[in-house]
């Protein structure tokens, strides 16, 4: 599987990619074979993440054989070359705002591609299935994807148009992309009946994972394949957030345009049929996102039952240092709408995460503390016969942590019709004494999965849990919607460490997180960089990078720079990545 958590890992090479035979304008691919995927995936690493010694251990990026891999295959584009094309292509905005659309649509048909032809294509040799909820999802994602087939293919002739690459003289009525998306907005009515069946196909699979050991298998069998490189969860959710991408193009597209521009007013059409739209379907989409978190952090967790209840909603996860009888101890605390649970790293499947103990939320309480044993930004959480002292990374994390705690135990408290709900724990006690003696338990135990095998875990290791761990931090509510809002995909230049050389990488940005391809052909990355804890700045004059639109990515001695090709493109860019790095 490709590399993630940069910082942290040493890159392991695969074989040098061979170019797909599929014909990215055909709306329907031809699926892989089971052996063909296998084959590709024997000799490739899982997604595992190494102990604190083996990081330490790892000098090496990641990124540094991504130049290896793609100066086997591509001669490196010199600069005069760059020059020369950038003097081609138009400077206008809408025109960088509408190849923004393309390169997302490129990567956003891909995805689509991930669940209506790999993940169809898997499942059809299967037995045991759970026919019904596969049945509704191919039935309404098979639409979409036809559709954005077409839509993929009248957006790539329309921008070479518009660069001059099909030898039509340059008109005014083709520098827009207005017109194409008013005679596609019958596309409304795919993503209003895929946005409608979502909750329930979310549920119905979450049930066949948890009660079907065969179709469990079979799912974290694909989630393995290296097409796979997100929770099958987040390609399912992608459509839902689709529609708003588009209007968030369109905003920008309609502000620089003005009244008078002649692809104005197609835009606004347009950007008022689809907020029409996304305003009815709000509460499914805001439903569904919450509903893959809490199957995220199911699998994420064991020695707990029941994590996705109807009415639970996910607040906050982080790392806290929780003080102890051997001080500070670093644990994991997840804040949902009517308990707070927190957990320590699995004593045998380090990549899961073990609860020891969960506070219902309508007895606890929460204070600020004075710093103890010289440890600072400490408050204390009281509930029932327990004090739970911890200390967050910074003072600004520990007022997150206080804001949301405050306000969801005020909201708990709130009388209810129903009777409250809580997960029970499995094979652990919620005692302080089993917790604090977590570090010596017995290396036989076998950690449970959700049909009670003792099959290894299948895990993504750039999930925000285990980036939250590593990098000792926390991810809120709104964080994760504002991840979900953002997506981005296009080529940057990525600065070689030891050189002057430029390497040209197709990125793509999705759940705070960049993941790195040689081109926007290839089916899976090589390489990914989550970003959390990351600082996003212009270089300074001491890292001698005398180029424009270049921006820094650090996190300690972990240093990136990426050129983007023109102003509105490197905006773009430092704008999503702000929000994913979660510094202030």
């Amino acid at each position: 599987m490709f590399t993630n958590l940069a910082d942290f890992l040493t890159f392991e090479s695969p074989p040098p990619y061979q170019s797909s035979a599929k014909d990215l304008s055909s709306p329907v691919s031809q699926p892989r074979s089971s052996s063909n995927v296998h084959s590709e995936t024997t000799s490739i690493s899982t997604r595992c993440i190494s102990s604190d010694e083996e990081m330490s251990r790892s000098p090496t990026s990641p990124l540094r054989s991504l130049r290896e891999q793609c100066s086997t295959a591509h001669s490196p584009r010199s600069e005069t070359d760059t020059e020369i094309r950038r003097k081609r292509v138009p400077a206008d905005k809408a025109y960088f705002i509408s190849k923004e659309l393309l390169m997302t649509e490129r990567t956003y048909k891909k995805d689509l591609e991930l669940i209506n032809v790999w993940f169809r294509d898997e499942v059809s040799k299967e037995e045991n299935m759970p026919t019904h909820a596969l049945t509704v999802l191919f039935g309404v994602v098979d639409p979409l994807y036809e559709f954005h087939c077409s839509f993929l293919r009248e957006l790539e002739h329309r921008l070479a148009t518009w660069e001059g690459r099909t030898g039509m003289p340059l008109q005014t009525h083709v520098q827009g992309v207005g017109d194409i998306l008013l005679k596609k907005v019958q596309m409304t009515e795919f993503y209003t009946s895929y946005v409608e069946k979502l909750p329930f196909i979310l549920e119905r699979l979450n049930a066949a994972y948890c009660t079907n050991s065969h179709f469990e298998r079979m799912y974290c069998d694909f989630e393995m394949q290296r097409v796979c490189y997100l929770p099958l969860t987040s390609f399912l959710l992608r459509p839902a957030y689709r529609l708003m991408h588009y209007s968030s193009l369109l905003e920008r597209l309609v502000n620089h345009y003005g009244e008078n521009n002649p692809d104005a007013k197609n835009c606004r059409t347009v950007l008022y049929k689809l907020k029409q739209v996304t305003s009815m379907l709000m509460k499914n989409i805001y439903y569904s996102a919450n509903f893959v978190k809490l199957m995220e952090l199911q699998r994420d967790l064991f020695g707990i039952d029941n994590l996705t209840t109807n009415r639970r909603e996910f607040v906050r996860e982080g790392c806290l240092q929780k003080l102890s009888k051997k001080g500070y101890q670093c644990r994991m605390f997840f804040l949902f709408s009517d308990v707070l649970l927190y957990a320590n790293r699995g004593p045998i499947n380090q990549h899961q995460f073990k609860v020891h103990g969960q506070l219902p939320l309508r007895g606890v309480m929460v204070e600020e503390t004075e710093p103890k044993m010289g440890v600072v930004n400490c408050f204390t959480i009281y509930g029932g016969n327990r004090a739970l002292m911890v200390a967050a990374n910074s003072s600004e994390e520990r007022e997150k942590w206080l804001e949301d705690l405050n306000n969801t135990i005020l909201s708990a408290r709130e009388p209810k019709d129903d009777a409250v709900f809580y997960s029970s724990l499995r094979s652990c006690s919620s005692s302080e004494d089993l917790l604090e003696h977590s570090d010596t338990l017995q290396t036989s135990e076998v950690v449970p999965t959700a049909s009670g095998s003792a099959k290894p875990y299948q895990h993504f290791s750039n999930t925000t849990v285990h980036v939250c761990w590593h990098r000792n931090t926390t991810v809120g509510k709104e964080d994760y919607r504002r991840a979900l809002m953002n997506y981005l995909s296009g080529y940057l230049l990525r600065k070689f460490k030891n050189s002057s050389g430029w390497q040209k990488l197709w990125v793509v940005f999705t759940n705070f997180c960049l993941f790195f391809y040689k081109s926007y052909q290839d089916d899976f990355p090589l390489a990914s960089l989550p970003l959390v804890g990351y600082a996003v700045t212009l270089p300074n004059p001491h890292d001698n990078i005398n180029k424009d639109f270049v921006f820094k990515l650090q996190f300690k001695n972990h240093i990136y720079f990426f050129r983007a090709e023109s102003e509105y493109t490197f905006e773009r860019w430092v704008d999503v990545i702000k929000g994913a790095t979660l510094r202030s």
